[in-house]
């Protein structure tokens, strides 16, 4: 089997079409490995709900999701964004799928509790089904993700995208789930680490140095790699070479956590 790479992108890198250029560049480059793109889109959904004057909170970096805000936090995400990335990549030469957790199942969730707190219609996922994925990847398409699932009965939930990140790359059998962020990876004493294990990883957290919105990515991190994901990469896009010096494991800036 190829191997085959999950890329949630954030950042300031793909706010704009020149960051998908040179993504796509890198996606044509290596013709061996099988790409699958997650993606969120916090602020623009920030945004969208201000502009309805819905007031936006967040629990450990979740963002709550309310019923008067689900189908704004659907139209942007799995419309407006979606559409947009999509476009993107295809017009530099990269055949794109469309897809949310709702495409064939993809993702079944069930409403999500943290520290004891609903989070209204924000999801956890239950049930991976990736025979969508897998019958893409076979014809030579590049899956395009919005994080939007639903629940048994089909209601629209919200799923933070680092969580469907992780949980798609466990059950597409992805050897590198690669965290494409704004910070340039894990810092301890103003340090970037290269390298942190699980077991590093939640002694930071217990200590506080690692806090805030980085603690749900690494504990999506954790449920990766407890599901037989290789390697976790928390990095900044470093131009077209990225993905390839992930793949062949070159020395690249930011943190790669292993078991």
């Amino acid at each position: 089997m190829n191997p085959r790479i999950l890329i949630k992108i954030g950042g300031q890198a793909f706010e704009n079409e020149d960051g998908f250029t040179e993504l796509a560049a890198a996606i044509k480059a290596i013709r061996s490995i099988e790409v699958i793109i997650v993606h969120g889109g916090g602020a623009e959904i920030s945004q969208a709900l201000n502009d309805a004057g819905r007031d936006t909170m967040f629990i450990d970096g979740i963002r709550v999701t309310l019923a008067e805000d689900i189908k704004i936090v659907e139209s942007v995400l799995s419309g407006t964004i979606n559409q947009r990335i999509a476009g993107w990549l295809e017009k530099n030469g990269v055949a794109c799928i469309r897809m949310s957790g709702k495409t064939g199942n993809l993702f079944i969730v069930k409403p999500m509790i943290r520290r004891g707190q609903a989070l209204g219609y924000v999801g956890q996922i239950e049930q991976v089904n990736p025979d969508v994925i897998r019958e893409t990847l076979k014809n030579g398409g590049v899956p395009v993700i919005s994080p939007i699932s639903a629940d048994k009965k089909g209601l629209s939930y919200n799923v933070n995208a680092d969580n469907a990140a992780a949980a798609l790359a466990a059950g597409a059998q992805c050897t590198d789930l690669v965290f494409v962020t704004d910070v340039p990876g894990v810092i301890v004493d103003d340090q970037v680490r290269s390298e942190l294990t699980v077991e590093e990883a939640q002694v930071l957290i217990a200590d506080g140095t690692i806090k805030g919105g980085m603690v749900a990515k690494m504990e999506s991190a954790f449920d990766a790699l407890n599901q037989q994901v290789l390697r976790v990469h928390i990095i900044r896009w470093q131009g077209p070479h990225t993905l390839g010096d992930v793949i062949r494991q070159k020395l690249i800036s930011g943190t790669m956590i292993t078991i």
